[in-house]
């Protein structure tokens, strides 16, 4: 099997731990396979793959899409190191307002599966980061909505004090600011 599934205490939240073959020329690994993730319970039609880079303390995020425009993502760090974390902000959910986060690099090649109904962010640790997603919906700027990274009632421990964050992330609600409107979708 070329990759293994690891459940975390976040329902539908999934680490991907791929299967690399490697010798002195280099290495080889499956990033997706739409069977092996299926086998697994994940069902993710990719229709976006997006990229981007980043310099050493450059937070992005939380973000995500309201509905009906959520997106699942499946996530790496193809190039240093970054802490990445997943937020359930799913009002029905058990966990609302819980979250998890992982460190993903080009060394441990990790994947994280984040479900719809998260909102998503990572840190940049490394002097450089490239990270890619696919994702299930296209993007819908007039649907994209945030949550502040410094949220207290989150108490994410982000391991930068003073990140660096775009001005549209600097303005980002709490979480209790838009508890409602997750509701109304």
């Amino acid at each position: 099997m070329p990759f293994t599934f690891e459940r975390t205490a976040l329902d539908g939240l999934v680490l991907v731990k791929p299967k690399v073959f490697g010798d002195d020329r280099g290495f080889f690994m499956e990033s997706f396979s739409r069977k092996e993730f299926e086998s697994a319970g994940i069902k993710m039609e990719v229709v976006q793959i997006n990229h981007s880079r980043s310099v050493v303390g450059v937070l992005r995020g939380l973000h995500f899409q309201y509905p009906p425009y959520e997106q699942a993502k499946l996530v790496r760090c193809i190039r240093g190191e970054i802490v990445d974390v997943a937020l359930d902000i799913r009002p029905s959910s058990a966990s609302f307002g819980s979250h998890f986060s992982a460190n993903l690099s080009d060394s441990n090649r990790f994947l994280l599966y984040v479900p719809r109904g998260f909102a998503h962010g990572f840190v940049v640790l490394s002097d450089i980061a490239e990270f890619e997603y696919a994702v299930d919906n296209l993007y819908a700027p007039d649907h994209e909505g945030g949550v502040i990274w410094n949220d207290p009632d989150l108490a994410i421990r982000w391991p930068v004090e003073k990140p660096i964050l775009s001005e549209k992330d600097k303005k980002l609600p709490a979480l209790r600011d838009i508890k409602d409107s997750l509701r109304q979708g």
